[in-house]
């Protein structure tokens, strides 16, 4: 079982946005990726919610956003080393999965931008993935920014429409 625990850096009461900026302008480095995911994450996550997980595995961060919860993993800071952005929308098992199943198809063709929907741990979820190599601190922020996006404006509808099977 992971347990995570808050981390003070990145969690204050106001969003920094001038502070992603200023990191978004600077080339990325292995401490950089740090410093950008946790900034984005400042910037979006609600007050108090935002906790990270450090272990041999990398870096796992979780925080609320609207009324999802989105968690980044990093595994390292090599080239060959991944981003990873989810947040799960809906419980399985759902009503009427085989329309489920073409929604989420649709949105995916749609209105997902370089996220996707998918299922992990029995679980719809948004998710994105990508390695490190050539990953510039704006496309980690576009990374976080829409899958907790994209979370926070399907959830309630989903659930709504094919929750509770």
């Amino acid at each position: 079982m992971t347990t995570y625990q808050s981390d003070a850096a990145i969690v204050q009461n106001e969003p920094e946005t001038e502070g992603v900026s200023q990191l978004l302008q600077q080339e990325s480095t292995s401490g950089g990726y740090l410093d950008v995911i946790e900034t984005v994450i400042t910037s979006l996550a609600q007050e108090g919610s935002a906790m990270v997980n450090q272990s041999d595995a990398g870096h796992v961060w979780k925080f609320c956003y609207g009324s999802v919860e989105v968690f980044v993993q990093l595994t390292g800071d090599s080239d060959e080393d991944t981003l990873t952005v989810w947040s799960p929308v809906l419980k399985l098992p759902a009503k009427n999965e085989a329309q489920l199943t073409r929604k989420l198809l649709e949105m995916n063709w749609l209105s997902t931008f370089e996220a996707c929907f998918g299922i992990f741990n029995n679980e719809v979820v948004v998710l994105t993935s990508r390695t490190l190599a050539e990953l510039s601190p704006g496309e980690i922020s576009r990374s976080i920014t829409i899958v907790a996006t994209i979370a926070d404006d399907n959830d309630e509808s989903l659930q709504a429409e094919f929750g509770g099977a």
